[in-house]
């Protein structure tokens, strides 16, 4: 096993053993840190990195508490200061010479699941399972964590034979699309002429590089609170509003909204709860609700027809009526020149068996968010998908990925560095 082996597995196993959900990686930051503060990077941390009024859907009871967590798990009191209550790292490169800029983005979240007993899942036979209740790297980003930081090393060993600048995004909160709006609102990035991120697994097998996918689903995410009246069931139910029949009644309109020709689209209601007790009438209720089209005017139709359900239903009803949206993603189209470039490094890779050009990415990536931005200002960006077999599907308990995917994906950014910023 090579060294580079070795140490992106060594970083992948230890970021699945304490995995941390959107906004509240405060452990995983100071690992990440850990591994760069002696390189030459300039690091910005926490709430540096990002813009606070962009902040979405971020739980203030849980953040205290993971806080706690990683006091209690080593991470030092003062490191926790300065992040300011809030997660992630910007590592940037001055190679001092001119050249481009190239941003090279890695998500650092887990997924509020709990990971499967299975004696024969990997992480249960080799003791790094997750120690963290209920959270779990169920998605891969622990893989592009560790590809990250294993970059950095290279990044730093290879100075010499660089040019221009390289930025490293270690970013919080992409699991439900928040943390790429509240980077991409801080300007930090706007200078970029070149961006690069990436997925493990997907579509793709081990060994397969798909360089240009399509199919990144638009996506719409609402949080809604219905207010009602509570009153006694038997001796004045009149006297009630009942929130939880506009939610229901809300949750059974939204399966029938019918789809678009012009698209495929995705309409689900994650979370529905409400109540007090058997005999009082609900006077509250809370839906999440998660619309994805695959294209901006597919999208567009379906929070339109969604917002125009829930307020029908809470009028009909006479219930108050709250909708947070917590904000939309978009398509990602690839820039050719970029697609070229990758082209080029997989074709010259040994670990590299298939290159794909196009496939069906079929999801979300708040990724999005950041490309927009940075096309607009007429920087050019590219999303990749780096295959690896999986033992289940994404965001399921039982979800492990080749690690034989760590390398490749390592080859392909650097190998992109260098193109872009090689002398």
């Amino acid at each position: 096993m090579s060294q580079i082996t070795q140490l992106l597995k060594q970083h992948r196993r230890n970021l699945h053993t304490y995995p941390e959900t959107a906004w509240t990686e405060f452990q995983t930051t100071w690992y990440i840190y850990q591994q760069l503060m002696a390189l030459p990077f300039k690091l910005r941390l926490g709430k540096e990195i990002l813009n606070e009024a962009f902040v979405l859907n971020r739980d203030e009871e849980e953040v205290k508490s993971s806080t706690k967590r990683a006091l209690n798990n080593g991470v030092p009191k003062e490191f926790i200061h300065i992040l300011d209550e809030f997660t992630g790292v910007m590592a940037t490169f001055e190679t001092h010479k001119s050249g481009p800029t190239f941003v090279l983005r890695f998500d650092i979240d887990a997924l509020p699941i709990q990971e499967t007993e299975d004696a024969q899942h990997l992480p249960n036979l080799l003791g790094f399972r997750s120690r963290h209740d209920n959270c779990m790297h169920a998605c891969g980003h622990d893989f592009h964590t560790a590809i990250g930081l294993v970059l950095a090393k290279w990044i730093s060993e290879q100075r010499a034979k660089l040019r221009g600048k390289i930025i490293l995004l270690f970013q919080p909160a992409e699991e439900g699309s928040r943390g790429a709006r509240a980077v991409s609102a801080s300007g930090l990035l706007d200078e970029a002429d070149y961006f690069a991120a990436a997925h493990v697994g997907m579509m793709a097998r081990t060994g397969e590089v798909v360089i240009d996918p399509y199919g990144f689903l638009c996506g719409t995410k609402f949080n809604v609170d219905f207010k009602g009246r509570a009153a006694h069931c038997a001796s004045e139910p009149e006297a009630g509003k009942n929130a939880l029949a506009a939610a229901c009644s809300a949750f059974m309109l939204l399966q029938g909204i019918s789809r678009s020709s012009k698209g495929a689209s995705r309409i689900n209601v994650g979370k529905l709860s409400g109540g007090r007790g058997r005999n009082i009438i609900p006077d509250q209720a809370y839906m999440e609700i998660d619309l994805r089209g695959e294209t901006t005017e597919v999208n567009d139709y379906l929070v339109k027809r969604t917002q125009e359900i829930l307020k029908g239903t809470a009028q009909s009803l006479d219930v108050q009526l709250s909708i947070e949206d917590l904000g939309t993603v978009y398509d990602i189209k690839n820039d050719p020149e970029l697609v070229e470039y990758l082209k080029e490094v997989a074709s010259q890779c040994p670990l590299v068996k298939a290159v794909t050009t196009h496939s069906d990415f079929g999801g979300s990536e708040d990724a999005s968010i950041i490309i927009k931005r940075i096309q607009q200002l007429f920087g050019k960006c590219i999303y990749f998908v780096i295959g690896a077999d999986r033992t289940a599907g994404h965001h399921q308990p039982d979800f492990d990925a080749d690690e034989a995917a760590l390398e490749i994906g390592f080859e392909m950014f650097k190998g992109l560095i260098r193109k872009i910023n090689g002398c």
